[in-house]
């Protein structure tokens, strides 16, 4: 009766240390790693976020420069006459 609780024993420890080590673990240490890309991955989207909203406010900038060196004032026409 002893050895046969005994070889219960050990399997039930057999069957524990097998589902930590090849299951538990594993999961923990790709959750740490999902976890770590995930953060990375988002900072990389806020920095390009960050990036286009600068880039679009210089565009818009020069874009104001831009229209307002074109526009012309009454002062630069000269009244046309017609030659005959």
């Amino acid at each position: 009766m002893n050895i046969t609780r005994l070889i219960f024993e050990i399997l039930l420890i057999y069957i524990v240390y097998k589902v930590i080590f090849d299951f538990i673990i594993p999961l923990y240490s790709t959750t740490k790693q999902i976890k770590g890309k995930v953060n990375d991955m988002q900072q990389k989207m806020y920095q390009q976020q960050q990036q286009q909203q600068q880039m679009q406010e210089q565009q818009r900038l020069y874009e104001e420069q831009r229209t307002a060196k074109s526009r012309v004032s009454d002062d630069d026409y000269i009244d046309y006459e017609e030659v005959k």
